[in-house]
């Protein structure tokens, strides 16, 4: 056999051996904890105190990777904060800290779980991991000394972070994540210097990670899938539902088809703090998920995804921009949702076309409803602009909702119920941005799966009448780029909520448990 043919050969061994040992699927988890919080104090507790109460979640935890990995799940995804909770001052939190190396130093805690000091967390963690040969992904805290030559270290001489881990089906620690975009009641922790871009491989596609509010952000969260081409994205969350358009559920759900990913996502269930909603996200449709605002249990969740999940090409302003406006029959007038003012339109009829603009956004629907309620009121908005209310960035939204009274002045509030089906509907938008994600969301705050579709042309329309009666039709627009942009009209409402949360929070805390 002469050497080109040897070459050949081998080629084609290499080829083989990587396609059979790189699974084509894998079965993942999530868990929706109930987390069990410590008494609120602002001072802190002995390390013994802080380990007991954190080990009584890891009990919870246990029994959740335990159920997963006899379900066959290859990976579990526990929530942000599900080891001891989220209401702490900056010194109060320190008993619940641990040293998280770097995982280049190839750590596996279960069998040296001193080599860094003392490490109970990450020790029980990576020997759950490698007990249940499952990966397992969970949120603690990380504290790193600093010195007065660093401009940047805090009074008390450390860095306190929120912090992912991963430890692999052999209990080693694969990767850790600090969160870059702190909500803004984590006084708790600092902010890295840069964002993180982490990601993992496994026999079953590349892993990418990041925190809550991290995504409706550019870095890292966009970063991870333009850039490191990630296949899925690992999310602990505590998330506080915020209807129409920031649902856990909902939200989460479309930054998976927006971005072409596979979205774990794992949230806290504490109703009282509206915190519910976890899923298996794939980018073409919902595989399982979870909301429950009535019951005070946790939920597994368990479900097959492709490792390596198709992402279709979308011109988000492809078709809006090629047709003419719909005539308006109706006068516009303004509504606020979540501190943003839209400008809005009433749909009058049972069908009909409409477009709605602010801005460089024109927002075109064309619907059909199943019946045409008197005590129903659905609107057409668009919003171009920045947000200011618990965080700063930009938004592009086109968005059909249901509003809460047959009151116009009502639409965008929160509501959670409707009656009313659509036969179809047809949205699409003039969006200066390609990162919009597209929600439907039915009523009692359910998803859709497979009932709609997006086409490359940037239109978000029904597949079938809506199997339930329907909340919202939204495009989602992020436009990064806009994000550092001042607003002298910001709203000093934003800033009373701020406040009102900063004291209301530990009050409901306490009372949740």
């Amino acid at each position: 056999m002469i050497p080109s043919q040897l070459l050949v050969s081998a080629t084609f061994l290499v080829f083989c051996f990587l396609k059979v040992s790189s699974s084509a699927t894998f079965t993942a988890a999530v868990y929706e904890h109930a987390v069990i919080l410590p008494n609120v104090t602002l001072t802190p507790v002995s390390s013994e105190e802080a380990l007991a109460l954190m080990n009584r979640n890891l009990d919870l935890l246990e029994a959740a990777i335990i159920s997963a990995a006899k379900q066959g799940a290859q990976i579990i995804v526990t929530p942000e904060d599900g080891i001891y909770g989220m209401i702490f001052t900056r010194t109060s939190i320190y008993s619940y800290l641990e040293d998280i190396p770097d995982p280049q130093v190839n750590w596996i805690p279960c069998d040296n779980p001193n080599r860094f000091g003392l490490a109970p967390v990450q020790r029980r963690l990576s020997c759950l991991a490698k007990g249940n040969a499952i990966y397992v992904v969970a949120n603690i805290g990380d504290k790193k000394p600093c010195n007065t030559s660093d401009p940047q270290c805090p009074p008390d001489g450390r860095y306190q972070y929120n912090t992912n881990v991963v430890f692999d089906s052999q209990g080693k620690l694969v990767a850790r994540y600090h969160k870059r975009h702190l909500f803004m009641n984590e006084d708790q922790f600092d902010t890295p210097k840069e964002a993180e871009v982490v990601t993992f491989d496994t026999a079953f596609g590349k892993f990418g990670i990041f925190t809550c509010f991290d995504v409706l952000f550019h870095d890292p969260a966009v970063m991870l899938v333009k850039d490191s081409h990630v296949d899925t994205v690992l999310f602990p969350t505590a998330w506080m539902n915020v209807l129409p358009h920031l649902s856990a559920v909902e939200f989460h759900s479309a930054w998976a088809m927006g971005m072409g990913v596979n979205f774990l996502a794992s949230n806290l269930h504490n109703p009282l703090l509206r915190m519910t909603g976890s899923g298996i996200y794939a980018p073409d449709s919902p595989r399982k998920f979870h909301y429950d605002m009535e019951t005070q249990e946790g939920k597994l969740l368990v479900s097959q995804l492709d490792s390596h999940p198709y992402r279709p090409e979308v011109n988000w302003t492809s078709y809006a921009s090629s047709i003419e406006a719909f005539s308006v029959r109706n006068q516009e007038f303004k509504g606020t949702v979540f501190y943003d003012e839209y400008i809005f339109v009433e749909l009058k009829g049972i069908t009909g076309n409409y477009t709605v603009c602010q801005k460089d956004l024109c927002c075109h629907l064309s619907y059909q409803m199943s019946e045409k309620r008197s005590d129903e009121v659905y609107a057409l908005g668009a919003f171009d602009g920045l947000h200011t209310a618990e965080g700063q960035y930009y938004l592009q939204v086109c968005t059909l909702l249901k509003c809460k009274t047959t009151n116009v002045q009502s639409c965008g509030d929160s509501v959670d119920t409707a009656a009313t089906r659509f036969e179809m509907f047809s949205l699409s938008g003039t969006f200066g941005t390609q990162y919009v994600f597209p929600e439907v969301l039915l009523s009692e705050v359910q998803l859709a799966p497979r009932e709609f579709q997006v086409m490359s042309d940037g239109r978000l329309q029904s597949l079938q009448p809506t199997s339930r009666p329907l909340l919202t039709v939204t495009l989602f627009g992020r436009f990064y780029d806009r994000d550092g942009l001042r607003d002298a009209s910001i709203d000093l409402g934003a800033h009373a909520l701020r406040g009102l949360v900063m004291v209301l929070m530990p009050i409901l805390y306490a009372l949740c448990w």
